[in-house]
């Protein structure tokens, strides 16, 4: 009897618990039809979901139209589950999904393993592994229909960061979303959504875009290693990125081949090829070429079309990338074989041609970044005998001669609210009447200092700002010995200047902006050459003077065999900055040393470790390339004497206004013969 009555209270506990369960079944049913339909009713066509973006993408290529760099989300163009590569789609099933083609959205078999691996490894059950099918992320991708709003108040991170949460609540929403997606779409739609939308690393949006990217191809042609690859960063795009670890990246793939030849996607001999022969970077790719290039690029056009764009722009550079190459190769092999492992010395490079156009740039040791401290455009720093120049440069213009001489002796000035001051030559020696050229070959500062008194400062500065040098130049007369500051993309230009016969150079990286898909373009840019400062024949003969320094002066480790070099050193007080910055006939080409903090060099002056960084690098730029002369012009040796130039008074508008007792002054007081001669 006992047992009877327990039978029958037990059945009696089941039939009433089945009639709450089939109730409460039902209208949970009912209520997720109800939902479903719902969000069937707010799904737009499926083209409408293949671009999610809110911000566009900035295309950067070089001067022969290949790519080098990347800004923003790309994104490589809409492509589908029939023009994709087979390989790509069956990867992409194969890991994220095997039963995509049979469930209804969601995949309570794939729900329920995830629960008890989550559980075994300690977890919670929504922690790590979710279970997710395609069609879930699908709709996690598109933020359960909640497109991104830039009025709201709400980064895309936090946007994103809401789009990811994994509370039960939000699953339970996207479980109902997945499901509206599957009635409303077809199997092939979602999965077209799907590879439009993932996110892949390197600022890749969608497949094609991350075939482009790392490939450069289109994903219709992948193999199965690259399809592999591909698929793999759905897992952690950043973490598998082969841009950031090849080698982890590969191993992930070969995880992937295997599961595709498991669930028969590749025969063995497939999988076999695609372990042996793993996909490679190409070489845009490889070589993450571009990040202070790139940066000073996108920090010299408008917002609008730069870091805030929300068209996808195609911006065609100057940068020649194996110029760039040959920069970052010398940088690093001088410092290997010339500083001490330990050194936090820094180091700037720039490359241009005569017109502006610069074709590399290196703004620190470390070369392969972005978004850093570009010493080549930020770093202000004193030019020192880098300067110099610029002196000879306003001399020269008003008519004075390479051969003209001037008295290096003991000088002194009565500097206004700071005293005596009394320049120094770096040797600590005085070298008696000098002519112009040996004083820049020498950098000799007394001479420089002298000649920048007798054509007046003010014209010094106005040469120099001519020439783009246009800071803060110093009042006093330690303005000829390079007591200014300027960045090295700054000095670069300004001799690219001298080299292109004394015309002004405002350096430039874009050459035009367009919008992709568009022939016109919205930005161009032609070259950089602007107005006059100095005369033809005068820039003519500076280089003259500047190929002095080069051969047989304080520029030598620059030389170049079978080839005419012109340049200058520089080395600032107590050697805190070095400076080299020379040129051929073909590319200017300026270089810096120094450190961050300021701090001086030990044994480094521009002379030296700069001018072999020149030279390393300038060999392989020009490697192959036929010798060109330099433009420059060999003056005819002075014919008036100093007396009489001082009796007929100063040629040229600046130095007419120079007097007899100033001349003097400035050149030694030693009567007629210490005054430099002049000629026309």
């Amino acid at each position: 009897m006992l047992v009877r009555a327990v039978r029958w209270l037990l059945g009696r506990i089941f039939a009433l618990l089945w009639r709450i369960a089939w109730r409460v079944g039902l209208v949970t049913a009912i209520l997720i039809a109800i939902a479903v339909t719902y969000q069937y009713g707010t799904l737009p066509p499926a083209r409408d979901l293949l671009d999610g973006r809110a911000r566009g993408s900035v295309t950067l290529l070089d001067r022969n139209g290949q790519v080098f760099a990347w800004r923003g989300e790309q994104f490589g163009g809409v492509i589908t589950a029939d023009t994709v590569s087979p390989y790509l789609r069956d990867a992409i099933v194969a890991t994220e999904d095997k039963r995509f083609y049979r469930h209804f959205g969601i995949d309570p078999i794939g729900i329920a393993s995830a629960i008890r691996i989550n559980l075994s490894e300690g977890r919670g059950p929504l922690s790590g592994n979710g279970g997710s099918t395609i069609t879930q992320q699908t709709a996690k991708l598109l933020c359960l229909g909640t497109p991104y709003d830039p009025g709201s108040g709400q980064t895309e991170r936090e946007y994103e960061a809401r789009c990811r949460q994994t509370t039960l609540w939000r699953k339970v929403k996207e479980a109902i979303y997945a499901m509206a997606m599957e009635a409303k779409y077809s199997k092939d739609e979602i999965l077209t959504i799907y590879m439009n939308r993932a996110f892949l690393g390197a600022g890749a949006r969608g497949f094609e875009a991350a075939s482009q990217r790392y490939f450069g191809k289109s994903a219709a042609e992948l193999t199965p290693a690259e399809a592999a690859m591909l698929a793999g960063l759905l897992k952690a795009p950043t973490r598998y990125s082969p841009t950031n670890d090849l080698k982890r990246a590969q191993d992930r793939a070969r995880v992937i081949i295997d599961l595709m030849e498991s669930q028969g996607y590749l025969t063995a001999a497939q999988a076999q090829e695609a372990r042996d022969n793993p996909a490679r970077l190409s070489d845009a790719a490889a070589a993450r070429a571009g990040g202070y290039f790139a940066d000073w690029v996108m920090g010299e056009i408008p917002e609008y079309f730069g870091a805030n764009t929300t068209e996808d722009v195609v911006i065609r550079t100057t940068l020649d990338q194996n110029i760039q190459a040959a920069a970052e190769e010398a940088l690093k092999l001088v410092f290997q074989e010339r500083v001490a492992d330990d050194s936090e010395a820094q180091a700037a490079i720039v490359v241009m041609s005569a017109d502006g156009a610069v074709r590399a740039m290196v703004g620190g040791r470390k070369t392969r970044v972005s978004g850093v401290f570009n010493r080549a455009t930020q770093a202000r720093r004193q030019t020192g005998s880098s300067f110099k120049p610029f002196v000879y440069a306003t001399a020269l213009d008003l008519g004075w001669s390479p051969l003209d001489t001037v008295l290096d002796a003991p000088y002194c000035e009565d500097i206004p609210g700071s005293g005596q001051w009394c320049p120094k030559n770096y040797t600590g020696k005085h070298y008696g009447k000098v002519t112009f050229a040996r004083a820049l070959r020498d950098s000799l500062n007394v001479p420089a200092v002298k000649v920048a008194r007798m054509v007046g400062l003010d014209n010094v500065r106005k040469v120099a700002g001519g020439f783009g040098l246009e800071g803060d130049l110093a009042l006093g007369p330690a303005l000829a010995l390079g007591a200014s500051e300027a960045t090295l993309i700054e000095m670069t230009g300004a001799y690219a200047g001298i080299l292109n016969g004394g015309s002004s150079v405002r350096p430039y990286g874009m050459v035009e902006l367009r919008l992709q898909g568009d022939d016109k373009p919205l930005m161009d840019q032609t070259g950089g050459i602007g107005e006059r400062v100095i005369r033809p024949e005068a820039a003519r003969q500076l280089i003259w003077m500047m190929e002095k320094v080069v051969q047989e002066g304080s520029g030598r480790r620059a030389q170049l065999p079978g080839r005419e070099v012109a340049g200058k050193t520089g080395t600032t007080q107590a050697a805190r900055d070095a400076w080299f910055i020379g040129f051929t006939a073909d590319y200017v080409a300026g270089v810096w040393m120094g450190y961050d903090d300021n701090r001086p060099l030990k044994g480094v002056t521009g002379g030296g470790l700069p001018a072999e960084i020149w030279r390393e690098m300038m060999l392989r730029v020009l490697d192959g390339a036929p010798p060109r002369p330099l433009p420059k012009q060999e003056p005819i040796p002075p014919t008036r004497t100093a007396d009489k130039a001082a009796a007929t008074g100063a040629r040229g508008g600046g130095l007419g206004q120079v007097v007899d007792q100033i001349l003097q002054d400035i050149f030694g007081g030693g009567g007629n013969g210490d005054r430099a001669g002049r000629n026309r």
